[in-house]
């Protein structure tokens, strides 16, 4: 087996396990009063569910932000708390379900300050 043989099956290997994460996240974070990342549709209230990818303190304006990706295998969106430097609990790996309004900032899905409740 050469070795450009290998590294393709290592690389083959790594993308299907990917995939195979994705499809666990969407399985795992729908229910019924939530709709998947993908498929929110902006400017209207919806409840999303999704483990936290990131969590980053990114000032905006000269007010402290807490921003996340939250990702539930359909897609991600970046979730703001403006005035906030720290959240309990609001850590990367968590699952999150989040309520507010989605809008675009640069062609990304973006909420701010939703209602949240950590799962377990």
């Amino acid at each position: 087996m050469g070795e450009k043989s290998r590294l393709r099956q290592a690389l083959s290997r790594w993308a299907d396990s990917s995939e195979a994460h994705q499809r666990d996240l969407r399985q795992s974070h729908a229910t019924g009063e939530a709709v998947a990342i993908a498929d929110a549709p902006e400017r209207e209230h919806v409840v999303v569910n999704g483990v936290l990818r990131t969590v980053t303190l990114r000032p905006r304006g000269g007010v402290p932000a807490l921003e996340a990706e939250l990702d539930d295998g359909s897609g991600v969106i970046t979730i703001v708390w403006l005035g906030r430097r720290r959240i309990s609990g609001v850590d990367p790996g968590r699952s999150v379900t989040v309520a507010g309004c989605i809008g675009k900032q640069s062609g990304v899905p973006i909420m701010f300050n939703p209602r949240y409740e950590l799962r377990p």
